[in-house]
């Protein structure tokens, strides 16, 4: 006799959906604030020698946490935390396009 298993499609994709990374709210908003200032030469990301500018990074964080507090109401700690990811993967993408 064959052993058989049943899947339940439901809950299989219920859990691939559960891995996937979740976006924190406000996340988006901010890397596009960081961007646009970063582009309008607001804030500088990267170096001309291609190094972070951490003092710069940290500039533009404080500010999209600023803003970010104020859309959502959410902590400091929770608005530089979402503001710091999105600067620092703002500054990889922007150093990854210098360096080619």
């Amino acid at each position: 006799m064959t052993a058989r298993r049943s899947l339940s499609w439901s809950s299989a994709l219920q859990g691939l959906r559960a891995d996937r990374i979740q976006v924190p709210a406000g996340f988006l908003g901010a890397r596009g604030r960081i961007e646009v200032a970063a582009r309008l030469g607001k804030v500088v990301l990267v170096k001309a020698d291609g190094s972070f500018n951490r003092a710069g990074i940290m500039a533009a964080a404080a500010a999209a946490a600023k803003e970010h507090q104020r859309v959502y109401g959410s902590t400091w700690a929770v608005a530089m935390s979402v503001s710091l990811k999105a600067c620092w993967q703002a500054a990889r993408t922007t150093r990854a396009k210098v360096a080619h």
